[in-house]
């Protein structure tokens, strides 16, 4: 798999997952001399030519090709929780379908300490490298994993003490007013779609995020986004 962007790169570098590394020429050699400490092959070609092969001018002057990312498990994200005695978080995702969104919640989670993302197999993005470079690196650290049935995932974390509330615009409990500092799960829908009916009521709760524009929504890896925060904020600090 092709990786592009200097914060996936290295940190697919120092995971050890990199096999050979494109630099565009002209970079700067500070750069060039970071990528060399890894014992990784450089070839250097055209900025255009890694315009060509990424697909995007976004690449920020280096493409690596790694190891393809691989999917974790629900135990995998359980057992994180546990090793490092913390009540769990995790992130179910309902219908994301869009790279940069799922990128962009697994960094958020990575970041504001969740111990992982779960989506449903036929209903979420793959794990490419547009969420890759979206998630600046959190793939690298943060275990992401697939579940064949959502709802039935739900039950099995209700029935282990899980409390999961699902984000909903129209929903009359405002999340910065909720109890987030146990075991949670966190459940954010499509853009547009939102939850589907049986994943709300599969729910203990919906909760909503105050809004005072004219625009009543926010894109999903906001909202996630801002929900995570409210849990490290009721968990305190680290």
């Amino acid at each position: 798999m092709l990786l592009y962007g200097r914060n996936p790169v290295l940190e697919a570098l120092k995971d050890g997952r990199v096999t050979e590394l494109l630099v565009a020429r002209g970079v700067e050699e500070a750069f060039v001399q970071e990528l060399k400490t890894f014992d990784v092959r450089l070839k250097f070609s055209p900025r255009i030519e890694l315009d060509q092969i990424a697909g995007t001018t976004g690449h920020q002057g280096v493409i690596a090709e790694v190891e393809d990312l691989a999917w974790a498990s629900v135990d995998d994200i359980l057992d994180r929780a546990e090793a490092r005695g913390e009540d769990l978080l995790v992130v179910l995702l309902d219908g994301v379908t869009d790279p940069r969104n799922f990128g962009a919640i697994i960094r958020s989670a990575e970041v504001l300490g969740a111990h992982g993302v779960v989506v449903e197999e036929r209903r979420s993005a793959p794990l490419s490298p547009v969420v890759a470079k979206t998630a600046a690196g959190a793939t690298s650290y943060l275990p992401v994993a697939q579940t064949k049935n959502l709802p039935r995932l739900i039950d099995q974390l209700k029935e282990a003490g899980v409390w999961v509330y699902g984000a909903a615009g129209e929903a009359a409990q405002d999340v910065g007013r909720t109890d987030l500092s146990g075991k949670v799960a966190l459940v954010i829908g499509a853009e547009g779609e939102g939850l589907r009916r049986l994943v709300r009521e599969k729910c203990d709760g919906l909760v909503r995020i105050p809004t005072r524009g004219q625009v009543q929504s926010l894109n999903a890896s906001v909202a996630a986004g801002i929900l995570l925060y409210e849990a490290a904020r009721a968990r305190g600090p680290r």
